[in-house]
């Protein structure tokens, strides 16, 4: 594992609100305030650690500064990021990416300012050991979790760092990352669950993949059509639908999961295994 410095600054929205101010910069603010201040975006980089076997490292820091603000005629719209990155060894790349914000109305059942990523991952690339690779955003991370939308609140500037992968570029890599094997339903355990990450910087196709359990009969079969993007994670619940992380589940109404260790593998259609993940007394 090697580290890297990271700045960014946002030198473009594809619209032009009034006040606007700070493009090409880390802080760029724009309305006309009704209060405390006007809205904004801010990215503060840092040193960070850099690794290229698909694990997550945070990026930067992303800050909404969300204020009652008024004369906005376009209420969404996108703001883009360049993020520089210089490597240990003097190697410097710009990765772009782009912010799509909802400016909401300040009030009514649902004031809070959505900002989501459209782009996760940039279109340029950097050579490293001789092999290219991509920046792909896994998303916000806020309380230990990370999500693909980031909701702010009115009326304060509300934080999350921006965590990414360093991947192969022009490659899927779907990969088991966690197994919550307690859940918190009594008896049935209904909200045990699998998470599923495609790592890399294409989208990957799972139809008629298997997840499975050591033991029989603890087989989800990937219906047609299921296509993970770069960046995205999935879960399958033993017997919830959320449709956030995509709607999968077992539909059993009893544990799967071994309190106490288990492992969970993923197979492609020709049954090979393409990732897996032990945890308790089978880690």
């Amino acid at each position: 594992m090697s580290t890297a410095s990271t700045t960014g600054s946002w030198p473009s929205m594809s619209t032009n609100p009034p006040n606007v101010s700070g493009l090409g910069t880390e802080h760029v603010t724009w309305g006309i305030p009704a209060g405390a201040g006007q809205s904004g975006y801010v990215f503060q980089g840092g040193t960070v650690p850099v690794r290229t076997d698909g694990t997550e490292f945070v990026l930067g820091t992303y800050t909404h500064e969300n204020f009652p603000i008024q004369g906005m005629p376009q209420p969404q719209f996108d703001v883009d990021l360049t993020v520089h990155v210089v490597f240990e060894d003097g190697t410097e790349a710009d990765f772009a990416f782009r912010f799509h914000h909802n400016e909401t109305p300040n009030t009514g059942p649902a004031p809070e300012d959505i900002v989501d990523l459209p782009m996760f991952v940039s279109p340029q690339t950097v050579t490293l050991d001789g092999i290219p690779y991509g920046v792909v955003i896994s998303g916000f991370k806020q309380g230990g979790q990370i999500v693909r939308t980031f909701i702010s609140p009115e009326n304060g500037s509300n934080s999350a760092e921006v965590v990414a992968i360093f991947a192969r570029a022009g490659e899927p890599e779907i990969v088991l990352t966690t197994v919550r094997n307690k859940g918190e339903v009594k008896y049935t355990q209904a909200d045990e669950y699998v998470e599923i990450v495609n790592r890399g910087t294409v989208a990957g196709n799972i139809s008629g993949w298997v997840l499975g359990a050591d033991d029989a009969g603890q087989d989800f079969t990937f219906p047609p059509g299921t296509v993970l993007q770069p960046g995205q994670r999935i879960r399958v619940y033993t017997n919830q639908i959320h449709p956030q992380w995509g709607g999968f589940s077992y539909g059993i109404n009893r544990p799967i999961w071994n309190d106490k260790g288990d492992r969970a593998v993923l197979r492609d259609t020709d049954k090979n295994s393409v990732s897996e993940y032990g945890y308790g007394n089978r880690a």
